[in-house]
């Protein structure tokens, strides 16, 4: 077979393996594995590595918040800014406010997203207002249309779910065999602890911090994985800040039960202290949960090589520091009126490499399950996605191991006027990134034009080696034959 291009001389990695070979590409696929492949043009990639392209998997791009805020990326530059990070496809939030129908918010994301981004997407469905309709024909219809993964928030006001209702929500992504995200933190703590600070005149930055203590993660958490085992239900726990937190995700998969967890970036590598920097400059590092402490990092590292988390997130929330975000409410609006959210997702992958892999944290392996391979399996990508293997889509990032380069927010390709991992030194880089075959990074340049990125259309998440069980009440064999799940 006659290759459209070959990428040699590189050492190449999936989820399980490590091996030296060529890789050829016909059509847009990996058609050949071997020695010695030819093509009608080359890639040398001697001394690097040649990995899965990425999939970011927790992104926020084009999307108004609740309160009528937009994240700074489009669809265009987040895709650039993913894609200068490694990532070959990101799968982003479409969501839906109350008022709105499910098939209005997935058009209206579509309308964003076409024509715009350099790399593959989808979507996952942010889910605030669960009508009959949305819950009986528009998520089964939304399924149906390859969105197979739901989002419920535990807290804000115009966006949170009572249990009733998450329940339902799991009900049905049950019946659909889709996966359900959710935000966990417990709203009353928050607003119990947010109106005695702001109170007292507690208003600054650092105490954002204050406001979301530990406990309301962990209780959150707690509450959502006993619902979803009750019905049996697939969960991922998204963004987990704490080790009380991880815990708790760790025992429920030891129990066997459809339970995932997530972690991201600012978690491993920030503090609270960040928060308590001069003037307003702390709100640059806020976000929800927030960032905790240095023995939290410890901790929550220990997870991510314990397999704890099956996916390492961005959560990238872009919202700069003016007047369009961070600072919408004014220069020194208190902590409760700032923007949550910081951006990172063009160094999700380059931090995870240089302090996980290079400082013998994680295998080169586990870099590849936490950033791409773990993803495709639990969105429905997998065959397709996430791994270097015959007949998946040629997505891959060619990276430098050896390059050092300190983080500045000049070099970063997203909308954004500040990076909170500014100064950081990292070491190994993607220098070249492929998207089907179609080289979107070469060398450290940009060559795809915006609009070339397809809609992945996903399919059911793949949940095997997760047995779980259904609660005896919903069993008609031990409720007497009451027929209560679909």
């Amino acid at each position: 077979m006659s290759m459209d291009l070959v990428i040699t001389g590189g050492t190449v990695a999936t989820a399980s393996d490590t091996f030296r070979a060529d890789v050829g590409i016909k059509d847009g696929k990996i058609a050949a594995l071997g020695m010695g492949l030819t093509g009608d043009r080359t890639i040398d990639a001697t001394g690097r590595l040649v990995l899965p392209g990425g999939i970011e998997a927790h992104c926020h791009i084009a999307q108004e918040s609740a309160t009528g805020g937009m994240t700074a990326d489009d669809y265009r530059t987040g895709s650039i800014s993913a894609a200068f990070g490694g990532n070959s496809s990101f799968v982003p939030f479409a969501a839906q406010h109350r008022g709105m129908g499910v098939t209005e918010t997935l058009d209206l994301y579509d309308s964003r997203a076409q024509g715009a981004s350099v790399i593959d997407y989808g979507y996952h469905l942010i889910i605030a207002d669960p009508t009959e309709k949305a819950l009986t024909e528009e998520l089964p219809q939304a399924f149906a249309r390859g969105v197979t993964s739901f989002k419920v928030f535990m807290t804000y006001d115009l966006m949170k779910i009572d249990d009733s209702q998450f329940l339902d929500i799991l009900s049905v992504a049950r019946e659909h065999g889709a996966l359900t995200m959710v935000h966990a933190e417990n709203s009353g703590i928050i607003k119990w602890v947010s109106d005695r600070l702001m109170a007292g005149g507690h208003t600054q930055p650092r105490y954002h911090a204050v406001s979301h203590p530990a406990v309301a993660e962990a209780e959150a958490i707690n509450r959502a994985i006993t619902l979803a085992r009750f019905l049996d239900a697939a969960l991922l726990i998204v963004h987990v800040s704490t080790p009380e937190g991880a815990e708790i995700v760790a025992k429920a998969r030891l129990e066997g039960a459809k339970i995932f967890g997530e972690t991201c970036p600012q978690y491993l590598f920030l503090t609270r202290d960040d928060l308590d920097r001069p003037g307003m400059e702390g709100a640059k590092f806020m976000c929800s949960p927030p960032v905790r402490d240095a023995a939290t990092q410890d901790a929550l590292w220990r997870h991510l090589q314990a397999g704890t988390f099956s996916v390492f997130s961005s959560d990238h929330a872009p919202y700069r520091y003016d007047e369009t975000g961070k600072l919408a409410n004014g220069p020194d609006a208190p902590f409760k009126k700032i923007a949550n959210g910081m951006p990172g997702i063009a160094l999700r992958l380059p931090l995870l490499f240089s302090e996980g892999v290079n400082k013998g944290r994680i295998t080169l392996n586990q870099f590849v399950a936490l950033g791409a391979a773990n993803a495709a399996k639990l969105y429905g990508m997998a065959g397709r996605k996430g791994t270097i293997a015959i007949g998946a889509d040629a997505d891959i990032a060619i990276w430098d191991p050896e390059e050092t380069r300190a983080v500045r927010v000049e070099d970063m390709h997203d909308a954004m006027d500040y990076n909170p991992f500014e100064g950081t030194e990292l070491t190994g880089w993607p220098v070249t990134v492929l998207s089907r075959g179609d080289l979107v990074i070469d060398e450290g340049k940009l060559v795809a034009e915006p609009g070339r990125g397809q809609f992945i259309k996903r399919e059911k998440p793949d949940f095997t080696g997760h047995p779980g069980s259904v609660a005896p009440e919903l069993d008609p064999a031990r409720n007497f034959g009451a027929e209560l799940l679909p």
